[in-house]
């Protein structure tokens, strides 16, 4: 990686089409595109949006699944000093509306249909009165057309506005994902994300050589920051999946000789069962990178014995700080299993009790963390930036976990998800992860719930895995057993799957209100 970093996002793929040119920047089914293509549709696009209005300061919409005109339009609208917003495919229309509505968007680059719903008519009867424009991505043919409608890439106008464009500038608004409350549109600069993710790159081994499967979707940090914005850093091919399927992915690691994945632990699980089901070459793969939820230490060792992934790595980050921790190669099976690792450079981690006094190793409290990669607010909300960010600086991450001697972060838990029973602390990730060691659980979620007489006790969700039969009977007799009797749910429930969002996170707060 060239020892000075690009001070903005389209400065980053600028400096990739200068260094990679003709190399592979994005691998699709019917043909590749280069590092030098990409930059030349990038600028002719901005030229386009450009002559549509766009200023600095405005904000556009991007409510689609991955794809290589969703990286086009995403870079050409920051190019002219705007910051996109990403939105989340399985938003409703009234969601999406709102998230719109709030960050002033005024254009909208979405999909027609995805996955059978009608994003257009999903927006029917809503007033968006700052949206203008709305285009098509899907649309290939159109979306070609409308790129070569503008002067072009050579237009006087877009060297102006990359030579204004200031790394304090607004990149990106992208909101919470909202699996408790109204989500908040955290906003993020050039300057918050490029050092970040080239120390995200930098410590997971991104290479130029590498074929980078990027299943994350691109409306979340994971896919967008740790995605394609690091590929662009690092000169790697990507390879964008629109939506994750596991026998495609296993096509694309064995035909297109993928070397780097990252994903939610689920995402490893299936390809385990794709496997098991139909065998497939996954002789290229290096490098896997997980985190988002209770990653088992029996799915690390099958990665590396079955999938063969030379590195396992986990990591934690949340929208309002892209990466905060990540385990580094080398670091043993149990370390990346039993902790999401230490904290990344340039920025400072603590543990602190609720009176935010530093707590020493060992000892559990709310993580809060300083430095680069911290998000410049939320979307007009002083107060809830506030309340996130002190005056020191500490973001608080509403998570709870504790520090060891050599600094590798456990997270306990989210502080929100916590329940005390007959007055202990329950941690669920904590039982979920006992849960793992379960042979018939593939997947189980822990939440709290009220009870007559010890104030809250624990409900599992819990997936079986393929061709297991096991009663939920048999399931609480285990956990009895297996765990103290405080942390043992007294309600178990076997369920096809977990409700999650499409970051992969699971959706407690359906599990109560279903509790």
């Amino acid at each position: 990686m060239s020892a000075v970093l690009p001070p903005t996002i389209p400065h980053a793929a600028a400096q990739a089409a200068q260094r990679w040119g003709d190399a592979p920047a994005i691998l699709l089914p019917d043909r590749a595109i280069s590092f030098a293509d990409l930059w030349h549709d990038i600028r002719a696009a901005a030229s386009v949006l450009a002559q549509d209005g766009l200023r600095s300061g405005d904000r556009i919409g991007i409510w689609a699944p991955n794809s290589a005109e969703w990286i086009v339009i995403a870079v050409a609208a920051q190019l002219l000093g705007a910051a996109i917003v990403p939105l989340n495919t399985r938003l409703k229309g009234s969601e999406a509306a709102d998230q719109l509505r709030r960050a002033r968007c005024s254009m909208l680059f979405m999909v027609g249909n995805f996955l059978g719903v009608d994003y257009s008519a999903l927006l029917q009867d809503h007033n968006l009165p700052d949206l203008r424009t709305v285009h098509r991505i899907d649309d290939i043919v159109t979306m070609r057309e409308w790129i070569a409608s503008g002067i072009g890439a050579e237009d006087p106008a877009v060297d102006a506005a990359l030579a204004a464009l200031r790394p304090d500038m607004i990149s990106d608004i992208i909101y919470t994902s909202g699996t408790t409350g109204s989500p908040k549109g955290a906003m993020h600069s050039h300057a918050t994300t490029i050092p970040v993710f080239a120390n995200w790159a930098a410590v997971t081994d991104l290479r130029a050589s590498d074929r980078y499967l990027i299943v994350n979707p691109f409306f979340h940090t994971f896919g967008y920051k740790a995605g394609w914005v690091a590929a662009l850093l690092t000169g790697a091919t990507m390879i964008p999946m629109a939506t994750f399927d596991a026998a495609q992915a296993a096509r694309h690691i064995a035909d297109d000789c993928v070397a780097f994945l990252p994903g939610a632990p689920t995402i490893f699980d299936a390809l385990l069962n794709e496997r098991d089901r139909h065998p497939f070459d996954s002789s290229a793969l290096r490098v896997a990178v997980t985190g988002a939820a209770t990653v088992p230490p029996v799915l690390v060792r099958r990665m590396h014995d079955e999938l063969g992934f030379d590195t396992v790595v986990t990591g934690y980050g949340m929208t309002e700080c892209g990466n905060i921790t990540m385990c580094r190669a080398g670091d043993p099976i149990e370390r990346v299993a039993f902790s999401c690792g230490r904290a990344v450079p340039e920025l400072d981690l603590r543990i602190v009790d609720d009176d935010g006094a530093v707590l020493p190793p060992d000892k559990a409290g709310e993580i809060v963390v300083r430095g680069r990669g911290v998000m410049l607010g939320y979307l007009d909300d002083p107060a809830a930036t506030a309340e996130a960010i002190d005056a020191g600086g500490w973001l608080h991450t509403g998570d709870i976990g504790m520090l060891d001697a050599d600094g590798y972060l456990r997270i306990t838990d989210r502080k929100k998800d916590m329940y005390i029973s007959g007055g202990f602390n329950v941690y669920p990730a904590e039982v979920e992860k006992l849960f793992a060691h379960h042979p018939a659980v593939s997947a189980v979620a822990v939440v709290g719930v009220p009870d007559d007489r010890l104030g809250e006790v624990g409900a599992a969700f819990v997936v079986l895995r393929p061709g297991q039969q096991v009663s939920a009977a048999d399931i609480m007799e285990w956990a009895r057993s297996a765990m103290a009797n405080y942390k043992a749910p007294r309600h178990i429930n076997i369920v096809d799957d977990l409700p999650r969002n499409a970051s992969g996170k699971v959706m407690k707060n359906l599990l109560r209100t279903s509790a």
